[in-house]
């Protein structure tokens, strides 16, 4: 299983460098330092709702209301920030992340108490924190200039030439992957996915590791939110509409098995800035918006596909090696 995690993060550098030369080959300016940093802000926030996303995934289950969540927390937290413009930066991220763990909450209590599939509540609560979002906001929206200076700087700042938002997503990344790979519960996770009965028996508190999944769903999503707040500045009702379709492309062409008990969180966030690559640089090249989306969802589609077959694989693979001991008794 390492081994296929690594073949596929390598395709997907493979593909990434392809992408990211061909284009420079058009056009020189596509390797300009700024142009490299335009790239790497605008996959920051899908790459960082896809580490959440990875975790829920991984469970045999998919989280739609991130969109949403990003949403609400990004009209709350500015509004928040321009109705108290001496608020320090920490304490609107954290409204931003209080915000994300209330809605994770709600999407954990029904899916892991409820037992009710996650397809079904997850699309049912993004209507429903969209809809708060709309009645909440009243056809208004929050401009930058109503915002403070340090929210703002923070957003567009740098540190150690790279841009504030890029850094804590990578933080998140490297904490993420470090959780799954070498903490126990983050191993469950696997376990769940791969065979939630099994995991039962094995006395893993299956309820409990979903029920955390999806907090952590949220609360990265209320922290996208506020993240979103610092980077556009100009916030409506309508932010982040449509990013859950992203984000789970992001998630399955970066390795995470859509069926559960495989991937990563970095393999996701490298499949983020993969989709975010190819957008840019059709763009550049001035392919119309059209196939900016059918490249998207052919990708998509061959990921599933690709994953898929490496299961069937796998799974003959472990059936011949179950039947050598008996073969060699006989």
């Amino acid at each position: 299983m390492s081994a296929l995690a690594r073949f596929r993060e390598l395709g997907i550098l493979a593909t990434l460098l392809v992408v990211v030369l061909g284009t420079a080959l058009v056009n020189p300016r596509f390797l300009a330092g700024q142009s490299i940093q335009d790239l790497l802000l605008n996959a920051s926030i899908i790459a960082l709702l896809a580490v959440g996303q990875t975790a829920v995934v991984l469970t045999r289950n998919v989280d739609l209301s991130v969109g949403s969540v990003l949403g609400l927390s990004a009209f709350l937290t500015a509004s928040t920030a321009a109705a108290n413009p001496d608020l320090p930066v920490p304490l609107i991220l954290l409204l931003g992340l209080g915000i994300g763990l209330v809605c994770g909450a709600i999407n954990g209590a029904v899916v892991a108490l409820g037992r009710v599939p996650s397809l079904v509540v997850t699309l049912g609560t993004l209507y429903v924190f969209r809809g708060l979002d709309y009645l909440i906001a009243q056809g208004q929206q929050v401009n930058a200039g109503d915002l403070p200076e340090a929210l703002l700087g923070f957003g567009g700042g740098t540190l150690l030439g790279l841009p504030n938002l890029v850094l804590l997503t990578l933080l998140v990344v490297l904490a993420a992957a470090h959780y799954l790979r070498n903490h126990r519960s983050g191993r469950e996770l696997y376990a769940i996915g791969s065979h939630p009965e099994a995991a039962i028996l094995a006395g893993i508190p299956v309820r409990r590791r979903v029920f955390g999944v999806f907090l952590a769903s949220g609360l990265i999503a209320g922290l996208a939110g506020a993240l979103w707040t610092a980077r556009y500045g100009t916030v409506d009702a309508a932010a982040g509409t449509g990013l859950e379709l992203q984000v789970v492309a992001a998630v399955v062409v970066g390795g995470v098995a859509i069926f559960g008990g495989s991937g990563s969180a970095h393999g996701a966030a490298l499949g983020a800035l993969l989709l975010g690559t190819i957008a840019s640089s059709l763009a550049v090249l001035g392919v119309p918006a059209f196939w900016q989306q059918a490249i998207t969802g052919a990708l998509l589609l061959a990921a599933i596909t690709v994953d898929r077959l490496l299961a069937l694989r796998l799974a003959a693979a472990l059936r011949r090696a179950a039947r050598r001991p008996t073969e060699v008794t006989g």
